[in-house]
């Protein structure tokens, strides 16, 4: 761990430049979901506590170096005061916070940093204008830790830099599930397509002693096997590619769990009329017939192996766990994963796409270790590689 905490920094007097995600959804202006917003409070307040001034720096939407009113960030202040219990006061640009910040405001939020067409471009003069409004530099945004932006990177070089308590959550809980584990460490990667995941799996299965392949990807695995899948999501063009992963694990000596039976129907839709068929190398559907979740012998199969973990890792549905009964392995794997994590035998850490709803479906959202509300840059982290946010507060 080569970056610095809020704890390693004197804020006392300080202007703090707090970068934020609090790119959140909304509609008909108003919030929908504030997780986001929630996450960064206790950055806030303890720089407050400190007897610092926090200025949020945050994006929402892409406008492309461009004023589009529709993408200011003014919807999101009655829900930024709500999480904080403080007022908030909104700066409508850079020219207006370099005319000078108000001296009685408690927390201040700088209009919509994708504004500025330097901010994307990682732009030096950018970032110094930020730079000369702040004594101390804070980045609270994992999730866009990946993106090499003025106020991710450029900025992080120019101020005393460090993490915030949500990036130092999330680096905590990845550096302990990936970096340094405590083993026998296994994963979940599931979803759609293995063409989103291969530097992924490339990666993990030179870490991990058990990797679970579910979803569409792992009609992929067994296609390329010898599986007749029917009429299940596959990916042709990516068979000797799925070939070239499990010979690197068996190599690795990581152990690769496909799913062994599936449940089959010729519908995707709620309820659908379906039935549990073996699946292996022999496996021939008939053209109509598409594998929608893995079946009970493989969720046996899973639980059993979770059983001999220490270290789980979560990324994506083990099948289409929108519509039920389709939604049956993630959800019991899930809570199989969980009641481990309660009983203080393993830890869990998730993140990434489609996780986070597959796990509050199995309501077993607050009983991981930890779960990741970034999306690339929770991959990008798994898949290896170096985040320039990250980098910045390690210089």
């Amino acid at each position: 761990m080569g970056w610095k905490t809020l704890d390693d920094m004197e804020l006392n007097g300080k202007t703090v430049l707090v970068r934020v995600d609090i790119n959140v959804p909304v509609e008909d202006g108003r919030v929908t979901d504030s997780t986001r917003i929630e996450r960064i409070v206790p950055t806030v307040t303890d720089i407050l506590s400190a007897g610092g001034t926090p200025v949020l720096l945050a994006h929402f939407g892409r406008p492309k170096g461009k004023v589009v009113p529709e993408m200011s960030l003014k919807p999101l202040l009655p829900a930024l005061e709500d999480a904080l219990g403080r007022s908030v006061t909104l700066i409508d640009s850079i020219d207006a916070a370099e005319a000078g910040l108000d001296p009685d405001a408690e927390v201040l939020l700088l209009e919509n940093i994708r504004f500025e067409p330097g901010e994307e471009k990682n732009d030096t003069a950018l970032a110094r204008r930020l730079a000369a409004l702040g004594d101390v530099y804070c980045n609270d945004a994992f999730s866009a830790a990946h993106r090499a932006h003025a106020s991710t990177e450029a900025l992080a070089r120019l101020l005393p830099a460090c993490a915030g308590r949500l990036m130092e959550a999330e680096l905590s809980a990845l550096e302990a599930a990936l970096s340094t584990p405590e083993r026998p460490v296994g994963a979940v990667v599931g979803g759609a397509k293995v063409s989103t995941k291969i530097e992924l799996l490339e990666n993990l299965v030179n870490r991990l002693d058990v990797l679970v392949i579910g979803g569409g990807m792992a009609n992929t695995f067994l296609a390329a096997l010898g599986a007749d899948m029917g009429a299940s999501l596959k990916e042709p063009d990516f068979y000797g590619t799925a070939c070239d992963i499990l010979a690197q694990a068996d190599k690795s000596g990581c152990r690769v769990i496909l799913p062994v039976d599936g449940l089959v129907a010729r519908e995707f839709a709620a309820g659908a009329a379906h039935e549990v068929i073996a699946l292996g190398p022999d496996t021939a559907l008939a053209s109509d017939q598409m594998v929608l979740d893995a079946g009970p012998d493989s969720i046996a199969l899973v639980e059993a192996a979770f059983e001999g973990l220490r270290t789980l890792i979560w990324n994506g549905p083990m099948g289409a766990f929108e519509i039920a009964p389709f939604d049956t392995a993630t959800v019991a794997a899930a809570r199989a994963a969980a009641r481990q994590t309660r009983d203080g035998t393993l830890t869990s850490v998730a993140g990434g796409g489609d996780t986070v709803a597959a796990l509050n479906q199995a309501g077993v959202a607050d009983d991981f270790t930890y779960i990741s509300t970034a999306g690339g840059a929770f991959l990008e982290w798994m898949e290896g590689k170096e985040l320039p946010g990250v980098a910045a507060l390690d210089s």
